[in-house]
């Protein structure tokens, strides 16, 4: 089993401190960090700094990509519910895609837990996700088949009491218009 990084051995006050001060050197400065680290009392070399800065900046920018895509889909996507489940099924599929490729990276010498756990973590959630990608498909086509019925029905109607066909297809095409 590898040892436990040096850095996660910190105190969590000091882990702040250098969660805080790599977020605002733009990660970069290891070697002033280890300064700074030696001058508080702790031993870690700069490239364990570096290890953990790099993990640390690649969790900042999953959260951002979330956050932002989370953003956009309050904004950029109709009220409509089924199109905001299908961002949110999107978002869900792409984290455990992402999950999967840290598998990739988790290399065989390093912890076999890590990698259990990785590869629990997306076996438990494949499941679910397909199911709710199929029974969100099952609901968007069930509407579509009711709307196309209504628009038919509408249609008989509206040519029954006189109006033109045009009229009928403007009548249609804004029914289907809400699928």
């Amino acid at each position: 089993m590898p040892k436990r990084s040096t850095v996660k051995n910190l105190p969590q006050v000091v882990k702040d401190w250098l969660d805080a001060a790599l977020v605002e050197n733009n990660f970069s400065g290891y070697r002033e960090l280890e300064e700074a680290l030696k001058a508080r009392g702790y031993d870690i070399s700069k490239s364990a700094v570096h290890r953990y800065g790099q993990k640390l900046e690649q969790r900042l920018a999953s959260i951002k990509a979330s956050a932002e895509a989370a953003k956009v889909i309050s904004e950029n996507i109709s009220n409509e519910k089924s199109a905001q489940s299908d961002a949110i099924l999107e978002m869900i599929q792409s984290e455990v895609f992402q999950a999967l490729m840290s598998l990739q990276e988790i290399k065989e010498e390093d912890d076999p837990m890590k990698r259990l756990a990785a590869l629990s973590f997306v076996g438990k959630n494949i499941s679910p996700l397909i199911s709710a990608s199929i029974n969100l498909k099952k609901y968007q086509a069930e509407i579509k088949a009711r709307a196309e019925a209504a628009a038919k029905e509408v249609e008989k109607v509206v040519k029954k009491n006189g109006l033109t066909e045009d009229t009928a297809n403007q009548i249609r095409k804004q029914i289907l218009g809400i699928v």
